[in-house]
């Protein structure tokens, strides 16, 4: 549907955000932004990448650092584990290919920590190779103006990327640039909640405005709280020893969460994840 990414990139062209890691071709930097990004608010991410990026440029700053190191950089991102995987990634680009992270997707599926989604982006908004590049707002837009469908659903690796790869364009560098551009699409004008279809490039042509919006009745990810759960638990005791120059003691940690069992299931999770380990009494950061 070449006309399809005709529009959205004459969109993407006049309103695109002005964000950093979209001004470098730079692969690290590219990596970096795109773990980042994962389930995280780009307000959060901005000051966090340029932090990140300052002190560890390359592959090889962070792989010299002790993965702790990179826990306690990653701050109130969420999902620490991906601060983890970020330093394990930087280790094996440096290992296996010199310090440059590569652009072939085999290679970058390789890299601790890559997946599908993160691979394609990397070799696309990088190197400028033709992957389709799918993530929620990807499939919301294509689900929306291609499909007829108000709503997503559960997501297929292999259907979604058909559907967007059957709507890039030809030349490797446009088909890149459009991932991006409908990505901005469906973060800015094809939301989830209120889409604002008087804005839309896509408006005239989307399926499911033409079809009435029909209401989405199929399946759908299960919703995920915070408050009071494990995850909120973990971050609490996490935060303690990201402040913490050294090991913390054990009673130390109950005040970040004084629910005894709840508390004693996170620390043995962060440990089984490597996010912290035993230390002096206590616990540390790893080493």
């Amino acid at each position: 549907m070449p006309a399809l990414a005709d529009t959205v990139l004459a969109w993407y062209d006049a309103h695109a955000r002005d964000l950093p890691w979209r001004r470098t071709t730079d692969a690290w930097a590219v990596l970096v932004s795109e773990v980042m990004l994962q389930q995280t608010p780009v307000s959060r991410v901005l000051p966090a990448w340029q932090a990140w990026l300052d002190r560890w440029p390359t592959p090889a700053a962070l792989a010299a650092d002790p993965p702790g190191e990179a826990v306690r950089m990653w701050g109130r991102l969420g999902y620490p584990r991906r601060a983890l995987r970020l330093h394990e990634a930087a280790r094996a680009v440096v290992e296996r290919h010199g310090g440059t992270v590569p652009d072939g997707l085999e290679e970058l599926l390789a890299l601790p920590g890559v997946g599908a989604y993160t691979a394609r982006a990397v070799a696309a908004f990088a190197y400028g190779r033709r992957h389709a590049v799918v993530d929620t707002n990807v499939r919301r837009v294509t689900a929306r103006a291609v499909e007829g469908r108000g709503r997503a659903g559960l997501p297929s690796t292999t259907r979604d990327l058909a559907t967007v790869a059957a709507l890039l364009p030809d030349e490797p560098d446009r088909a890149a640039r459009f991932g991006v551009a409908l990505m901005e699409v469906g973060a800015l004008v094809c939301t989830a909640r209120s889409p604002r279809c008087d804005a839309c490039p896509l408006a005239t042509t989307c399926a499911w405005r033409l079809a009435g919006y029909p209401v989405y009745v199929g399946p759908l990810p299960p919703r995920q709280g915070y408050d009071g759960t494990d995850r909120q638990a973990r971050g609490a005791v996490l935060a303690v020893l990201r402040g913490a120059p050294g090991a913390v003691p054990v009673e130390a940690l109950a005040a970040a969460w004084p629910e005894p069992l709840q508390r004693a299931r996170a620390i043995d999770g962060l440990v089984t994840d490597g996010l912290i380990e035993p230390a002096a009494g206590g616990f540390a950061l790893p080493g």
